[in-house]
This record gives structure tokens, C-alpha cells and sequence, in this order.
């Protein structure tokens, strides 16, 4: 590997992430679980530019498996890192939410138990190798040409994300709407890793677009992590473990604070959308423009 391969270099950079972490993960690290999460993301966001067809599918295959593995933990530890939060707001009533936080926290030792169940079947050492000898089959006779034709493809892929994003944004539209902003906020997410690829491959130092996309993207995360705690209050009221009239009445007015909570994070939302929809029409347009300028 040298540095006439960012490609190779772009890969091997997103594994170190994966395999620093994924150990204190497995140990119910809150932040590793995370860390290791979006590492697998980008992992498999960076595959298609060192292997194709097959190989890339059963790679992408692998690594989904593990998003999804952690994925679930990962759900629950925001929900109550978020009552933690409100535990602070007098206004919150504090049985209803600790009658929350225990149901949740059995919740994640069988989502945890689950997760190490799947995460002990992973090799990670092999899996690590088939991706690596991928990139290096990639790069063995690259040559500057060769990373300027795999940049310009990355640049047509993030043309496509622009293009979703904006499809994304016209169908939610300008009323809250939880499903469709959510949509809304996985675009965000596939354009900022495509984007983070063409930035390292025409090794730009440019970030302010990225870093947009990143705000944009903790916004709208944070209502949905907001809707998954409301729809999980619900459905704790309508259980077997429904609590109490008195309880269930917190509950009820932890959900208007949460669905408060909701609303005004839409208000910004609002205000982003029309930078976003700037962005999308300069990544869109990136292909009549050099390849460096990707980022």
C-alpha cells in the first residue's frame, strides 16, 4: 500500500475502525457499540469502490449482518441515555420513567445477549482479509488513472444520493411527518458517507458540506430517536405490564413532552431544508465540474 492507492487506503482506514472497536463493543461498551455501527456502515459504503459483482455482494452481505447485530442495543442505549436526560427536567414525572428505564434496560440484556450470539459467529480476522485482498486485486497495477476513474464513479454515486435526498425532502414535505423525515435522515446519511469517500480520494481538505450533512443528520436522528421512545412508551401502556392509572398518566405527559420536543427540532429542520436542497443540486451537478471538486 502506498500513497498512489487511497482507495486501498480509504478500506483498510474504515476496518482499523471496525476492529478497534468491535472487541469493547462485545463488551457492552455504550460508545464502541456506536462507533463500531457506523464503522460497518462505512465499510460498506467504501466496497464499491475496490470490488464489484459477487464478491462485493457477499462482503456488503457480512457487514450488514453486523450493522444489524448492533443495531438493535444500539436503539435501546439511546433511549436510555434520553430518559437520563430528562431525568434532570422536574417537569418529568419520575415513576413513570423509572418504571421506563427498568423495562428498557431488561430489554437490552436479551438484545445484548443476542448481539454476542451473532457477534462469536463473526470471524472478523477473515472477513477482514477477504476485504483487504479485495482492495489489493483492486490497486495491484493502479495507477493515478485508475483513482481518477474510481473517483469519478464515486462522484456519479453521490450525484444518485443527491438526487434521493431530494426526492427524500419533497415527499416529507413541510408538515411533521415521522416515517417520511426519517427517510428523510437515511438519505442525509448515504450522501455524507459517499461524500467522505470522494473527499479522501481526491484528498480534499474541504468539510463544510460534510459537516452540514452531519448536523443535519444529528437533527433528525435525534426525532427519531425521540418517535422509537414514544412508540415504545405506547406500547408499554397497551402491554401485560401496563402500569398503574397514575403511571400510565405520567406516561402520558413524558409523551407530550417528547412529541414537544418533536415539533420545535422540526422547526429547524425547516430552516435546513433549503441548504440541503442547495447541496444536493451542487453534488448533482459535480459531473460537468473537475473530479477534485468533488468534496
Amino acid at each position: 500500500m502506498t500513497d498512489s492507492h487511497p482507495s486501498e487506503l480509504l478500506i483498510r482506514q474504515r476496518l482499523a475502525a471496525l476492529t478497534r472497536t468491535l472487541p469493547s463493543a462485545s463488551g457492552g461498551d455504550v460508545n464502541a457499540i456506536h462507533q463500531a455501527r457506523v464503522a460497518t456502515r462505512r465499510v460498506r459504503a467504501a466496497l464499491p469502490i475496490v470490488t464489484g459483482g459477487s464478491r462485493r455482494r457477499k462482503l456488503k452481505k457480512s457487514f450488514t449482518r453486523l450493522t444489524r447485530a448492533l443495531g438493535g442495543v444500539r436503539e435501546l442505549d439511546v433511549a436510555i441515555l434520553t430518559l437520563d436526560e430528562l431525568a434532570s427536567d422536574p417537569s418529568v414525572p419520575r415513576e413513570g420513567l423509572e418504571q421506563l428505564r427498568v423495562i428498557l434496560q431488561e430489554e437490552r440484556q436479551r438484545f445484548y445477549a443476542e448481539m454476542n450470539g451473532i457477534l462469536q459467529h463473526v470471524d472478523l480476522d477473515r472477513l477482514q482479509r477477504k476485504t483487504l485482498a479485495a482492495a489489493e486485486h483492486a490497486t495491484e497495477h493502479d495507477s493515478d488513472q485508475s483513482d481518477l476513474k474510481r473517483l469519478r464513479s464515486v462522484i456519479k454515486r453521490a450525484g444518485r444520493r443527491a438526487f434521493a435526498l431530494q426526492a427524500a425532502i419533497e415527499n416529507a414535505g413541510n408538515i411533521y411527518l415521522a416515517d417520511r423525515l426519517h427517510q428523510v435522515r437515511i438519505a442525509v446519511k448515504k450522501l455524507r458517507y459517499v461524500l467522505e469517500i470522494a473527499r479522501e480520494l481526491s484528498r480534499s481538505r474541504a468539510s463544510a458540506r460534510i459537516r452540514m450533512l452531519k448536523n443535519a443528520q444529528d437533527l433528525l436522528g435525534r426525532m427519531h430517536d425521540l418517535e422509537v421512545l414514544i412508540t415504545r412508551i405506547r406500547a408499554l401502556q397497551g402491554s401485560a405490564r401496563a402500569p398503574t392509572l397514575k403511571v400510565s398518566a405520567d406516561l402520558d405527559r413524558l409523551v407530550r413532552r417528547l412529541e414537544t420536543e418533536c415539533r420545535q427540532l422540526h422547526v429547524r429542520y425547516m430552516d435546513f431544508k433549503k441548504k440541503l436542497l442547495e447541496l444536493c443540486d451542487y453534488v448533482a451537478a459535480a459531473d460537468d465540474r473537475q473530479p477534485a471538486s468533488a468534496a
